[in-house]
């Protein structure tokens, strides 16, 4: 029997180490080793806090892997924000910088490390990184730009050693972040507390919940070709989850990994790093549609809540935005009343508008055609021109 190939995941990968590490070991090794040691204690609590693995460290490197790039770009922020704060009441001496780089791709899983391109383009970007700052990958932009509170300018197109394509890169204006005493109103990240692995309580609002992942829904349509109509109600999901901000979600980069595939949730939930697990299915048949999801505690291995809709089309978002508001509601008790603090999506009411963008949606996110994808987005805009998420598919085809 042939052998199978390497295990491979897509994941959001942090590099991190110090400006001039070597310089100061040279000028002074116990207060340089001493200085260190206070720094990682930040860089390290900030990744674990922020379901984060180390992975590899040697020196003042840092390689860390998140199955989410929110969760990613949380860490990285929380611990550039917090060095900061400590080299503004340090000596000039014990003053250390960190780079930070971020990115989101395809690693191959050898053991307890991870290989590939993905961490190679992390490396790079960290290498060019600003002293103190974060440099991010165009791929990891475009996960994190819609879910976070805070401004991301783009800095060009890099050309990588040993990466073949260029790669389009983004910084974060870490000098604009707030004190760590800031209230959660200016606070420019999703606030989380320290976590509590124990169960969800009513200080919701002090205990860090634990993340969740969306998987692809089925399509039970009978009908190849409403595949896409099944990916687009998750994708537009998960897009609903994220806007509640008081928990961590999967991107959808992550969790379409298991699209096709029979799972054990326990294993999704070790792989992923979240407690809780979204799965369901879509029937659509001519103007109706039944969706149904349940919300499975995969740590207890214990079905949490299940419901089902059997709306018309007309009221798709209705029933999304419900799912989404139960789950949340379930999920973090904070949520409960609290509608009014959410951010709220304006959706069409063009049926086939929506439609279109979905069909383009999907090409796109199968690396299909752009020229098909904008030709569907074009033909939403002309039915809706008010529907801002076929522009932004057209500007990623364009930047692509």
């Amino acid at each position: 029997m042939a052998e199978s190939g390497p295990r491979r995941k897509l994941a959001a990968i942090l590099a991190a180490d110090v400006v001039g590490f070597s310089k100061m070991m040279g000028e002074n090794e116990d207060r340089t080793l001493r200085n260190l040691k206070a720094c990682r204690s930040l860089t390290d609590e900030a990744i674990k806090l922020n379901h984060g693995r180390i992975f590899g460290s040697a020196g003042d490197s840092v390689i860390a892997e998140f199955a989410s790039p929110v969760d990613a770009v949380v860490a990285a922020t929380e611990f550039q924000r917090n060095l900061r704060d400590r080299n503004e009441n340090a000596t000039d001496e014990d003053q250390m910088l960190f780079r930070v780089g971020l990115n989101l791709g395809d690693v191959i899983i050898e053991g307890d490390n991870l290989y590939g391109d993905g961490v190679n383009v992390a490396a790079r970007l960290e290498a060019s990184a600003e002293p103190g700052g974060i440099t991010l990958s165009g791929k990891f932009h475009d996960e994190v730009c819609r879910k976070l509170d805070m401004s991301f300018v783009s800095t060009g197109e890099q050309e990588m050693k040993n990466i073949t394509n260029p790669v389009p890169t983004y910084k974060i204006e870490v000098s604009a972040l707030p004190k760590k005493e800031a209230s959660s109103e200016t606070e420019p990240i999703i606030e989380t507390a320290a976590e509590d692995k124990g169960s969800i309580s009513d200080q919701g609002l002090t205990d860090k919940p634990p993340a969740i992942v969306v998987l692809p829904f089925s399509n039970m349509s009978g009908d190849p070709e409403q595949e896409y109509f099944a990916d687009g109600i998750t994708e537009d999901i998960i897009t609903n989850l994220s806007l509640w901000k008081t928990f961590p979600v999967i991107s959808r980069n992550s969790s379409f990994t298991y699209k096709g595939k029979s799972v054990n949730l326990k294993e999704v939930s070790e792989e992923m790093g979240v407690r809780y697990i979204v799965e369901g299915s879509v029937r659509k048949g001519g103007n109706k549609v039944r969706i149904t999801a349940q919300l499975i505690d995969a740590t207890e291995d214990h079905h949490i809540w299940s419901e089902r809709w059997d709306r018309s089309l007309d009221d798709i978002f209705e029933v999304q935005d419900e799912v989404s508001s139960s789950i949340a509601a379930q999920v973090s008790p904070a949520v409960k009343g609290q509608e009014q603090n959410r951010v709220v999506r304006k959706q069409t009411k063009n049926m086939n508008a929506w439609d279109e963008y979905l069909r383009g949606l999907s090409i796109f996110n199968s690396k299909g055609d752009y020229g098909e994808v904008k030709e569907h987005c074009y033909k939403s805009i002309e039915l809706d021109s008010q529907l801002s998420d076929a522009y932004i598919l057209i500007c990623r085809c364009l930047r692509n």
